[in-house]
């Protein structure tokens, strides 16, 4: 359960789920069924009755379990929260979430604790890091949320910007890389340019330059698997460290790719969020 405030004149339930919200007809069709708006103080009020702003409304519904088994504490840093939504900082070498029952120490894993504390029951991530990534993982906390802010994801109203360190000097200041990702027929969880593959776009902006390298802050169009080590390995400029997409092998013997920043209008909160995590 959560309340609303209607922010403009006139508006409607009806036009705050369909037209704001863009909820899915099922799921609109199941909140009418179940009487799951009302006003604040529980009057019942019809889905076509216009609103004025500063109007206060009250979204109830029923919450599934999420499967994620929780860890005994959660050991990874929450860096915005809300109602509806967290924002976590996912360690390198951590996976997002479990790919099976023995699985139990993932992100979601961690964040089903930090839930759980709070008496909840209820976690989905919206978008996910690969194990070698660190930084910024978006969750959402209840199933409205899931469902408006997946398709913020597919809509790219969600802004999601990495930081980088490659091999050699970029020409120019920034640029977009739009090609296709497919899998590597030859290694199973390689990754390659293929005009058979899914569309992918990354931007990229270098923000400095040394002598053999140079730091780029990249956003993500879309969202496929290993997309920005592909693709500035395809242009030339490999992650320092990452050996399977062609770089020189480093002390460190691995890669460093940093989520850094989440940007999005909050659906719920009428209001522009910017998380920024530590570098």
């Amino acid at each position: 359960m959560f309340l609303y405030e209607i922010n403009e004149n006139h508006v409607t339930i009806e036009e705050l789920l369909r037209n704001h919200w863009r909820l899915g007809k099922k799921l609109v069709h199941e909140l009418r069924m179940a009487k799951a708006i009302t006003l604040a103080n529980d009057e019942l009020i019809q889905w076509n009755t216009p609103l004025q702003a500063g109007s206060i409304i009250k979204v109830a519904f029923s919450i599934p379990t999420s499967n994620y088994k929780p860890t005994p504490i959660c050991a990874i840093d929450v860096v915005y929260e809300d109602d509806h939504c967290l924002i976590v900082s996912k360690p390198k070498g951590m996976s997002t979430h479990p790919n099976d029952a023995r699985d139990t120490h993932t992100c979601m894993n961690h964040v089903m604790a930090h839930i759980k504390e709070q008496g909840g029951i209820y976690a989905e991530h919206i978008h996910r890091l690969d194990k070698g990534t660190q930084g910024l993982l978006l969750v959402a906390k209840h199933p409205l949320a899931k469902s408006i802010f997946d398709r913020m994801i597919e809509e790219k109203s969600i802004i999601r910007m990495y930081a980088a360190e490659v091999q050699g000097n970029i020409r120019g200041a920034s640029g977009t890389i739009s090609e296709p990702i497919g899998k590597d027929r030859h290694h199973a969880t390689k990754r390659v340019v293929s005009k058979s593959g899914q569309h992918a776009v990354t931007h990229y902006e270098v923000v400095a330059r040394y002598k053999n390298s140079c730091v780029v802050h990249l956003i993500l169009e879309t969202g496929r698997t290993h997309q920005i080590r592909v693709h500035l390995a395809y242009i030339g400029h490999p992650i320092i460290g990452d050996t399977m997409y062609g770089a020189r092998v480093t002390a460190s013997d691995d890669y460093e790719l940093h989520a850094i920043q989440l940007e999005f209008d909050h659906p719920f909160l009428n209001k522009r969020i910017i998380v920024k995590d530590k570098q």
